[in-house]
């Protein structure tokens, strides 16, 4: 075989393992909630070894076990995103069994209703100590595990980390005060250390988000649907502005993740991947 021919196939090899994740460490935060559940599961079904990161033991390894179950490859490690402290037992537990991390998926965040304000309300009425706490979750609940987890990724010059951002971080949406702040300061913290990590740590580590559109989740439910099983106001308007007509399903998240965490992806970072259907896109 000439070496002509020889690199050809060496190149097409490379591209056939572009969106290899096999037996790659990668930790969820929040891995059993509504979306990250169902992106745990993929993941492992994709031959990685996924570590379950949250603070409900009895829900992480229920997880755990239905992966087993369908052969893939799991673990649970109890933490809170909010204390560095535990992290960095989570971190010592996770070591200890792969030796590495490869990949952290910052998925932990949620809001509250004293952080909101309500048709009914103004903001004056704002609750500014749940939002602390919001932004405390969603903010700083991705500050910290990246602090803690990427420095095994400096260790090894190589690494991913996919922060969980939002249709709300793009533009103010009505009612989310506290999670809209939250968020937005994701998608900056995101570009900053896709930077940060680069210039001091080397090109092996790379920092995205994706931004979510409106997907059925129990956080938002309440909003969405009508004790009847309607969609309420909200959820009509939403839709009305939605060019696919549809809420998000979280096999519509499936795909973007796999691209962004995998080396097909080896020269993005800093960016924020939007998954909405075009409501972002769409005025009217």
């Amino acid at each position: 075989m000439d070496n002509n021919k020889l690199s050809l196939n060496l190149n097409i090899t490379r591209m056939k393992d572009l969106f290899n994740i096999l037996d790659r460490v990668i930790v969820v935060t929040g891995g059993y909630g509504v979306l990250g559940k169902g992106i745990s599961i993929y993941l492992a079904q994709q031959g990685a070894k996924v570590v379950i990161l949250g603070r409900d033991q009895e829900a992480g390894n229920k997880l755990v076990g239905e992966i087993k179950n369908k052969g893939g490859q799991a673990m649970f490690t109890q933490g809170d995103v909010t204390d560095k402290e535990m992290l960095e037992k989570c971190k010592k537990q996770i070591m200890d069994k792969y030796g590495k991390i490869d990949v952290l998926i910052n998925a932990a965040g949620g809001n509250m209703p004293g952080a909101t304000i309500s048709p009914d309300k103004t903001i004056f009425d704002l609750d500014t100590d749940a939002m602390k706490k919001v932004v405390d979750l969603n903010l700083f609940g991705t500050v910290l595990p990246t602090i803690v987890f990427a420095s095994e990724m400096a260790k090894q010059n190589n690494g991913v980390i996919l922060n969980f951002s939002s249709e709300s971080s793009l533009r103010p949406l009505t009612r989310v005060a506290g999670y809209g702040v939250a968020k937005a300061a994701i998608n900056n913290f995101t570009q900053y250390m896709a930077g940060e990590l680069a210039i001091k740590f080397g090109n092996g580590i790379r920092m995205n988000a994706v931004a979510p559109g409106f997907f059925l989740t129990t956080q938002n439910e309440a909003l969405l649907i009508n004790q009847d099983g309607s969609f309420s106001d909200r959820a009509k308007t939403i839709l009305a502005h939605t060019p696919f007509n549809r809420f998000g399903v979280p096999e519509d998240l499936y795909g973007t993740i796999h691209y962004l965490i995998s080396d097909a992806s080896k020269f993005v970072t800093g960016t924020v991947a939007v998954v909405d259907g075009g409501f972002n896109a769409f005025s009217i």
